[in-house]
């Protein structure tokens, strides 16, 4: 199977319509087939699409961002937080030094607690893209190993 990179414009709408993001009026974004780099229901798309087409797609939460997990939001002592300072809802942060760790998004202040939600802001939600695919390419061999890793 040739792997392809894809450079493709999108916008990003939420369940009410509402934009979340968009890459026009800028660079358009790339990824390569398999690496996992976008989120599977989009990739999917794009990989059935040819260069200039352009198509509206929904994103279930499942080929997105996945559920809302009820059990990654916890009260946590403030005490325990690697933050100086203050902290308000809505603030965000990374739970460890490591680039890899959760990302965290405080949804509430009780107290001496502290309510850290570790789902994706995304999570639960159908996306709607508008994508436009500008152009597919197989992927150089480097490309190629950064899928290949994905996937198996």
């Amino acid at each position: 199977m040739i792997v392809r990179h894809l450079t493709f414009h999108y916008t990003l709408r939420d369940e009410q319509g509402r934009m979340l993001d968009t890459s026009r009026g800028g660079e358009p974004l790339s990824c390569v087939e398999g690496a996992g780099e976008i989120v599977p229901g989009l990739e999917r798309v794009l990989r059935s699409m040819q260069p200039g087409e352009q198509r509206k797609v929904a994103v279930a939460p499942e080929d997105a961002y996945g559920p809302r997990e009820e059990d990654l939001v916890q009260r946590v002592p403030r005490a325990v937080l690697p933050i100086d300072g203050e902290i308000a809802v809505g603030d965000q942060f990374r739970t460890g030094g490591d680039r890899h760790a959760p990302i965290v998004t405080v949804v509430g202040l009780e107290g001496e607690n502290v309510v850290l939600d570790a789902n994706h802001p995304l999570a639960g939600q159908t996306l709607f893209f508008e994508v436009e695919l500008v152009a597919a390419r197989p992927a150089t061999a480097n490309e190629s190993r950064r899928g290949d890793t994905e996937q198996n």
